[in-house]
């Protein structure tokens, strides 16, 4: 009886979006009278961080700082329409549309501000710090926050956008059903790195090295989060995670999340994350969607693991250590 150890490699790609009708998104981008930005969606952002991302995509195209634009993901009796936050479509998505909708309120920003200055729209520019200037003459310059009251209070204009983002709709041939999917891919590879000893069945998670290429990384330090998140996450469905294998029957299950089979501090692996970025020719920004394949490829390169470690594969989960002594013993020939 010994501790055994194994590496194992799995490599994933994962669509950004679904083809559903086109898998439209619709975004809304305003002006208060005071030069902030309101941006209005349906997406809903669940604890990815969507509406950092919205606020920065926005406030890139228009040509201001962050801080001055607020997201409002209301729902969908009052916001634009969307298809919804699955998918890992929220980012290219609704992130295409707030492009499309700032894009359009940017320009009745600069056609106020050139009425202001008595010159063309065209010769405007912006600083990224609430200001608009002359290109080629930047002492001759308006505060976003002026050209805001000038709009609302003296030339009637409503700074405001619509967008909205819609894919080519893919049919299935009819020969063989072939269809486009999505636009765009995102792809992984993850190297895990285990022990199991043999006499137990017992897994333990030593490395997990990951490898993302998620077009481009809009915010960093929030994308690491949610790939080591993502990480730790798809371990806990490997091995621990179920609400099925209880034996001798399911009246040993448990009855709450308080009984939920889950992994703790002292059974995280030590993470890797390394992000490649190759843009994606139709996302915002060159972003792709990573959201649920951050999950995926850690489960197949534990199993795969397991596997180089002791020699059997497992092909349902979790990875229970039941499960690997009744393989060993079926491997040596021995009845379970």
């Amino acid at each position: 009886m010994a501790i055994r150890r194994g590496r194992g490699v799995a490599a994933i790609n994962y669509p950004t979006g679904m083809n559903l009708g086109g898998d439209p998104t619709q975004a809304l981008v305003h002006s208060t009278p005071t030069g902030n930005f309101m941006v209005t969606l349906s997406s809903v952002d669940l604890g990815q961080g969507m509406k950092q991302i919205m606020a920065q995509i926005c406030a890139e195209t228009i040509g201001v700082p962050t801080d001055r634009v607020v997201v409002d993901t209301a729902d969908t009796d009052t916001g634009p329409h969307c298809m919804g936050t699955f998918a890992s479509r929220g980012t290219h998505r609704a992130g295409n549309a707030v492009i499309q909708a700032a894009r359009e309120a940017r320009q009745v920003m600069l056609e106020v501000a050139a009425e202001e200055l008595e010159v063309n729209a065209s010769d405007l520019e912006t600083d990224g710090q609430g200001n608009i200037l002359v290109k080629g003459a930047p002492q001759k310059s308006i505060s976003i926050f002026d050209v805001a009251l000038s709009a609302h209070f003296k030339r009637g204009r409503s700074i405001s956008g619509r967008g909205m983002f819609l894919i080519p709709r893919s049919y299935p041939e009819k020969e063989n059903g072939a269809m486009k999917p999505s636009t765009c891919y995102a792809h992984a590879c993850t190297v895990a790195e285990v022990e199991v000893d043999d006499e137990t069945g017992e897994v333990t998670v030593l490395t997990v090295k990951n490898v993302f290429e998620i077009g481009r990384a809009l915010n960093p330090k929030m994308v690491e989060q949610q790939l080591v998140g993502g990480s730790w996450m798809g371990i806990s469905h490997a091995l621990y995670e179920t609400t099925e294998p209880y034996y001798p029957n399911r009246d040993h299950g448990g009855t709450d999340f308080n009984q939920y089979l889950m992994p703790g501090p002292g059974d995280l692996a030590q993470t890797e994350i390394i992000v490649l970025e190759r843009p994606s020719a139709d996302g915002p920004y060159g972003a792709k969607g990573p959201g649920e394949m951050c999950a995926n490829p850690q489960i197949p390169a534990v199993a795969n693991a397991v596997f180089d470690a002791v020699g059997v594969r497992i092909d349902t989960l979790p990875i229970t250590p039941e499960r690997i002594l009744r393989a060993l013993k079926a491997q040596a020939g021995a009845p379970n």
